[in-house]
């Protein structure tokens, strides 16, 4: 498939299941091929990336929505806790910190840089899920639940929490999209 194709494909899923469509190794190998790929200002390599599965996936949700104390509708968390797993997206800032103080002039670009690379992560990955038939999307929980995830999965204080990423088999899929006038959008001098 072309990439334009891969990317008209890879969609918001957000009725999902916990049954995927092929192996938990072979879900692994994307993610540590396509997080091997991605590339990043001065080749940093500040993304980090932990999957949650199993029972650990159903706590984490549980312990979101307790952390939020209810201010999040009880069925919207059931929606993610629903899903096979969540992918959790850090970037390191000790890394960043590194390079900040080696290349003083620059110092204010690398965490937009670290951040510019973890969302070429989050696409590549939800468009190699998609290719695998696993529906994914993409939540911004933190910084509420940083100190959560950090205890619970005994994560350095270091690695910054960008997003979260729950996938899972594909229970329905979504409406089509609207065609946008993308000239709203996208100029050509």
């Amino acid at each position: 498939m072309k990439l334009i194709d891969n990317l008209k494909q890879r969609r918001t899923y957000y009725n999902l299941n916990k049954t995927l469509p092929v192996s938990k190794s072979e879900v692994k190998t994307v993610i540590e091929e396509i997080t091997e790929l991605i590339p990043d200002a001065f080749n940093m390599k500040s993304a980090r990336v932990l999957v949650v599965m199993d029972k650990k996936q159903n706590e984490l949700w549980d312990r979101i929505f307790d952390t939020f104390e209810g201010k999040v509708p009880r069925e919207k968390i059931d929606g993610f806790k629903a899903a096979a797993g969540t992918i959790l997206y850090f970037y390191d800032e000790e890394v960043v910190r590194a390079l900040q103080e080696k290349f003083p002039t620059y110092a204010d670009n690398f965490p937009v840089w670290a951040n510019q690379a973890n969302g070429m992560l989050q696409i590549n990955i939800w468009t190699g899920l998609k290719e695998l038939g696993i529906g994914a999307n993409l939540q911004h929980y933190n910084p509420v639940i940083d100190r959560l995830v950090q205890e619970m999965f005994e994560i350095p204080k270091s690695w910054k929490l960008i997003a979260q990423m729950p996938f899972g088999g594909i229970v329905t899929e979504p409406d089509p999209k609207e065609k946008e006038n993308i000239a709203d959008r996208v100029r050509f001098v």
